[in-house]
């Protein structure tokens, strides 16, 4: 897949609105009931990159921006401000923060999750763009060092360790993440004299799989 690893300035998708979507089929039984499914695993989220704009610097910056991914052609990271570590907002990351797994005494490389959790039900959600000198790790509870112990793909989120974690013990993790995006048109119609009275441009922004 043409991906850019760069990420969207982050002072300009402050503002910008957005978040996680689903896709679910919903069927109405004649009884009355429903049936519910989804063909999705994961969710996809989707952003409006115009929101972030606040003077016509902003205006110069998302088109040297959007013209340097070709629009829609090539990929790029995104910092969802609402959503971007691997604990709470107001904290910083932490060995302990994530579950990523339990060692089986031969496998060395993992991926960065994260889950979301919600009375007895979870979504555990793959972390592919992890922010590069963020990423923290543990082995039951046993701090590991970056470079020492462990490297990470900050491409893919995968996690390799130099040594396999023995059978059973548990492997955490703390980072900050992007999301893998691309823009989600190839037009963006911009007026200087609209902007000027508080009407920003529209642009979409969409999750990729990675």
């Amino acid at each position: 897949m043409s991906f850019h690893e760069v990420r969207f300035p982050a002072d300009l998708s402050f503002g910008a609105l957005g978040g996680p979507e689903r896709r679910t089929d919903v069927v109405e039984l004649t009884s009355g009931f429903e049936e519910r499914n989804t063909p999705w695993a994961h969710s996809r989220r989707r952003y409006d990159a115009g929101l972030g704009l606040r003077g016509l610097d902003d205006i110069a910056a998302l088109l040297d921006f959007y013209e340097a991914r070709r629009g829609q052609l090539y990929g790029f990271r995104w910092k969802d401000w609402a959503d971007y570590k691997s604990c709470k907002p107001s904290a910083q990351p932490g060995r302990n923060d994530q579950v990523i797994a339990h060692g089986d005494g031969a496998t060395r490389t993992f991926q960065l999750v994260k889950s979301y959790r919600s009375g007895g039900a979870s979504y555990q959600r793959p972390i592919t763009k992890p922010v590069l000198g963020t990423v923290v790790a543990a082995v039951q509870d046993d701090e590991m060092l970056e470079g020492v112990h462990f490297d990470v793909d900050l491409a893919t989120g995968l996690i390799t360790f130099v040594e396999a974690p023995l059978s059973g013990v548990e492997i955490s993790a703390g980072f900050e993440f992007d999301v893998p995006v691309r823009f989600d048109t190839d037009r963006i119609n911009v007026s200087v004299a609209s902007f000027k009275a508080g009407q920003v441009p529209d642009v979409p922004v969409v999750e990729v799989r990675v």
